[in-house]
């Protein structure tokens, strides 16, 4: 159990049967009345987010989040499968599940696995990819205008927009929290 004025950024605990993460919490000390806990908090599992006032003595369960590395190995349909690197044992995850960042993912790369007792409601992709351009317009020379890009498809089928400069062939760095392109790949 956690009290509310033990609350702090990134604490988890359970609510009316939902998980909550604390975002920003503000211990509040009027001149009149009783101290409180002002507490903007988000639902972890369906990511709406909410502000509240908690009495400091109210107690709540803890939420354990667990956090497993896996592999993504296959999709079939609307099924995504990971590998577990310890047991390797396969763990069919439903594309609803899956946020925009994952069409960056190809097979074998390591995502993080988020589940609450048992249930899977989030997959992390790794934050940088590293992915080839396997469809785009050719680049013109000595068009060097600054910041202009054009379409193209990396081999994930994802789209996005690169500088003219970029062929087909070309390994580039991808964010995936964002779909911007970075830069050449290095490897």
């Amino acid at each position: 159990m956690i009290s509310a004025s033990d609350f702090r950024n990134g604490v988890t605990f359970e609510m009316d049967g939902k998980v909550m993460q604390v975002i920003e919490f503000q211990h509040v000390k009027p001149g009149k009345g009783a101290a409180f806990v002002r507490v903007k908090m988000k639902n972890v599992i369906t990511g709406g987010v909410t502000e509240t006032s908690f009495n400091p003595s109210a107690k709540y369960p803890t939420a354990y989040i667990e956090r497993k590395k896996m592999e993504y190995s296959y999709n079939d349909g609307n099924l995504y499968y990971f590998m577990d690197g310890e047991t390797y044992e396969l763990t069919p995850i439903d594309a609803s599940v899956l946020d925009d960042s994952f069409k960056f993912v190809k097979e074998n790369d390591t995502c993080t696995i988020m589940s609450y007792k048992g249930n899977v409601f989030g997959v992390e992709a790794p934050n940088f990819a590293d992915l080839v351009v396997t469809k785009t317009e050719p680049g013109f020379a000595g068009n060097t205008a600054t910041n202009v890009t054009k379409p193209a498809t990396v081999e994930t089928g994802a789209e996005i927009k690169v500088p003219l400069f970029i062929n087909e062939g070309d390994k580039i760095q991808i964010d995936t929290r964002t779909g911007e392109y970075l830069g050449r790949s290095k490897v």
